[in-house]
């Protein structure tokens, strides 16, 4: 969790200095969310990660030189320049990065879950959707056929209050988004999002389910998008007040607190494992930066087949 913040203060002080083109994200308070909903996969399993589960892709094993190519657009990342943020495959460590149209990403998800089911595979699909993006049809479709099929998928909704300005009050009126996993006859869990070993242990519950056959589940994760929907973006809609409770239930420092008076952590230990982590990220920026520009125009080549 402390090396998906640190590594996302990286990328947005590098769109501030004009070294990345498009959208930077952060997903400050939703690293307890992507870590532990990643940790609970195992090493086949198919993961479809949003813009703000960054913990996720490293967790399954992504490099922080490949991300940092892939920001700053240089041939040798994993869209070779193509497309930026979390938009590519790594199909070695079976990520699918996500599209703009997030709900799109369900359907596909499912497909690969019904693809894992008649191959007979003990793997999993997994994928992610905002409180806003659970609206959408395509989630409604993709979870119709996941349940009526028995299929191996667990959708994990970000409930992070805010569909970019739009606050969960004027979005949906259930109590929990987790509810609406009563009218497609799955189980339906809601859970505090900022606890990483809360979401850990619903993640391989419902994992566990799907890989014996029992179906999908939905996870509702609470948390809060403690930034802007992106880097352009000051959240000027968000009034300072719940701001402010939800500073109180950063993951990262209450896991750090919690580690520290469990005497896993010390303050020793956690400053050399931050410095060790700026030092990692800093080598892994220079060497993306070093990296060369594409060589020819990108647009044609492996878009379209000729």
């Amino acid at each position: 969790m402390r090396l998906t913040r640190e590594f996302e203060d990286a990328v947005y002080r590098m769109y501030q200095q004009g070294k990345i083109v498009g959208g930077a994200y952060s997903g400050r308070g939703n690293e307890a969310t992507a870590v532990a909903s990643a940790l609970a996969l195992e090493p086949d399993d198919y993961l479809f990660p949003l813009h703000r589960d960054m913990g996720a892709h490293l967790v399954k094993g992504q490099t922080l030189r490949n991300l940092f190519l892939q920001y700053l657009g240089r041939e040798e990342g994993p869209a070779r320049a193509r497309d930026g943020t979390g938009h590519y495959v790594d199909a070695k460590l079976r990520i699918y990065g996500n599209v703009s149209h997030l709900g799109a990403m369900i359907p596909v998800a499912v497909g690969v879950a019904l693809a894992s089911k008649i191959k007979k595979e003990r793997t999993i699909a997994v994928t992610y959707i905002g409180d806003g993006g659970s609206n959408v049809g395509e989630v409604h479709e993709g979870l119709a056929m996941a349940s009526v099929q028995r299929l191996p998928f667990v959708l994990i909704i970000e409930n992070n209050q805010y569909a970019y300005s739009t606050p969960i009050s004027k979005q949906f009126s259930a109590k929990n988004l987790s509810d609406r996993a009563l009218g497609y006859g799955i189980p339906g869990v809601t859970v505090d999002g900022t606890d990483v070993l809360a979401m850990y242990h619903a993640c391989k519950e419902a994992y566990d389910r799907a890989r014996k056959g029992g179906g999908p589940s939905i996870i509702e994760s609470r948390t809060m998008r403690m930034m802007g929907h992106a880097a352009h973006d000051n959240a000027w809609y968000v009034p300072k007040k719940l701001l402010d409770e939800w500073k109180k239930k950063d993951p990262v420092e209450l896991f750090e607190k919690h580690l520290l008076n469990k005497g896993i952590l010390t303050k020793a230990s956690l400053a050399a494992m931050v410095k060790e982590i700026l030092a990692i990220i800093d080598e892994s920026q220079k060497y993306a930066e070093e990296r060369q520009m594409p060589s020819t125009p990108v647009g044609p080549d492996i878009v379209y087949a000729s």
